[in-house]
């Protein structure tokens, strides 16, 4: 039978574990050394309702998936914007790159509403009347580029997420928005405990495997030669 080695350091962080919860259990004490043996660091995506072993894991996929964002260009007109330095969020016309301030107008969603609903190179129709799609950013290096009075429209390449539709400067800046707002970090004994949520294929399988008997075998022998584990092993074991 192969031994489930113990590390100083995994020796100390589980002993942290054991001091400072109160009565710890067998299987909690176990999920919680491999966690930290193989450095797992679970996280919940609630849009689809999906447990990912780590977040990296969860970018990788979406990435690859081209669900996490994608790249498009937007319009900025000429002339000066209604856009400053205190402005924290905008709204964009798509089809003309006319925007609206959060601070520089009394009520912009409902400006920009009227303004697409009214806007002669809108051509998209839904239900029979002109669509109202418009965009919106709340990155500030997005809204710097609509400080600057321009002389003729340009247009500029950005990044929408494909979460929440928002722009961004970079992609960088959707995965960072992503990682803040978007994930819930969990332990793997909230993972083990929880059944609202479905556990992604290989992370399950990886638990199937080292959630056993077997395995929480090895982990009482392991413990079982050294004594500072023996007031919690007895504990355990009656």
């Amino acid at each position: 039978m192969t031994k489930t080695k113990l590390t100083s350091d995994l020796k100390k962080s589980l002993l942290t574990f054991l001091k400072k919860n109160k009565n710890p259990d067998l299987l909690s004490s176990y999920l919680f050394f491999i966690e930290k043996k193989f450095k797992l660091e679970p996280v919940l995506f609630p849009k689809e309702k999906m447990i990912y072993e780590s977040l990296n894991k969860l970018i990788e996929k979406l990435e690859k998936d081209q669900k996490l964002w994608r790249e498009m260009e937007i319009k900025i007109q000429f002339g000066q914007q209604s856009v400053n330095e205190h402005t924290k969020k905008i709204y964009i016309c798509p089809y003309t790159g006319k925007v609206f301030g959060d601070n520089t107008h009394p009520n912009p969603q409902d400006a920009i509403y009227d303004w697409v609903s009214k806007c002669p190179e809108n051509n998209e129709v839904s239900g029979g009347l002109k669509a109202k799609r418009f965009l919106v950013s709340e990155d500030p290096e997005v809204i710097k580029n609509y400080f600057t009075k321009r002389k003729e429209p340009v247009t500029k390449v950005v990044f929408s997420s494909a979460i929440t539709g928002k722009l961004f400067n970079s992609k960088e800046a959707v995965i960072t928005d992503f990682k803040e707002h978007h994930v819930k970090p969990m332990t793997l004994q909230e993972v083990q405990n929880q059944n609202r949520f479905q556990i992604e294929e290989n992370f399950l399988g990886f638990i199937q495997e080292h959630v056993s008997e077997e395995k929480i075998t090895e982990f009482v022998e392991e413990l079982s030669s050294d004594e500072d584990f023996e007031p919690f092993l007895q504990k355990w074991l009656g």
